[in-house]
């Protein structure tokens, strides 16, 4: 399994990777389906090259074919510039339970430990995927808070898990 950042030759792969997920697991992200429709190609491409050192997606690729992914960034205000944050976490069905997402979360953090002055590393995961909740107290987070309501699918609310890795 080979990990590397993302690059602009890889946005359609991961347009179409970022759809499985909103479509097979709605529940766990913030963004719905119909609205990463509406991102761009060119949209996508420009936040993969613009990102630079501190604003990246890792990817995971089993031979050409990307099947996982993870995004960091780091917050921009000053007041905030210490921490950063993990999003869009996913891994193909077909690749679940092979270590993949570990690996992910370890080239983040691995990528992140070089960002100067960062200090911490936030994530938000849903009370609907207790798997990847398992994932990230594996990789050191601990929980802080619970959002109640956090996110509405259809007619369910989902409460969100808050939680931190001091660097």
């Amino acid at each position: 399994m080979e990990m590397r950042r993302l690059a602009e030759r890889d946005v359609e792969a991961l347009w179409k990777l970022r759809l499985q997920a909103l479509e097979s697991v709605p529940e766990a992200f913030g963004e719905s389906a119909e609205e990463h429709r509406q991102t761009s190609l060119e949209g996508m491409a420009n936040r993969l090259r613009d990102g630079g050192d501190e604003n990246f997606v890792i990817g995971a690729f089993a031979g050409s074919d990307l099947v996982g992914m993870v995004g960091f960034y780091r917050e921009l205000r000053l007041k905030r510039r210490h921490t950063g944050g993990i999003w869009g976490m996913f891994v193909a069905p077909s690749c679940r339970g092979q270590g993949v997402g570990a690996a992910l979360i370890q080239e983040a953090l691995t990528r992140a430990r070089t960002i100067p002055d960062l200090r911490s590393v936030h994530l938000s995961v849903t009370a609907s995927q207790p798997a990847a909740r398992r994932l990230y107290v594996s990789a050191g987070f601990r929980s802080y808070g619970t959002k109640p309501e956090a996110l509405m699918v259809g007619d369910r609310y989902i409460d969100e898990d808050h939680m931190i890795l001091r660097l």
